[in-house]
């Protein structure tokens, strides 16, 4: 068994402040959403076998506990995307930076306020 995707919500409306964090801020592609589901709302977004689906969600509450982990290869990686993410006026928290064994990392959250984790 493998992961395919992890979605998170965002208000009605939402798709370009999705785009800012997931695409502008965590380096991610957007993937085109299958013609039936396009009404719906929404964006996916992918990298490498990481995909993250934002769905709308009304009335929406961000998931400020529970959150996706991405991994990314090397601390040099971790600390490019922190700076892309602050830039781009995101709160990095790094206050539990060593506390996962054999890892460093951050938290942020998104556009919505969706907690998302980064790894390396």
């Amino acid at each position: 068994m493998r992961l395919h995707h992890v979605q998170v919500a965002c208000p009605p409306g939402g798709e370009d402040g999705a785009r800012r964090f997931y695409r502008d801020g965590l380096g991610m592609t957007e993937v085109e959403k299958p013609a039936d589901l396009r009404a719906r709302g929404g964006a996916w977004f992918r990298s490498g076998a990481a995909e993250i689906h934002v769905g709308v969600e009304d009335p929406f509450a961000p998931a400020r506990k529970a959150h996706p982990a991405l991994v990314l290869d090397d601390v040099a990686s971790l600390e490019r995307v922190a700076a892309r993410l602050v830039g781009l006026g995101f709160e990095v928290d790094w206050s539990q930076r060593r506390t996962f064994p054999g890892f460093e990392r951050f938290h942020v959250f998104d556009a919505h306020g969706n907690r998302v984790e980064i790894l390396a």
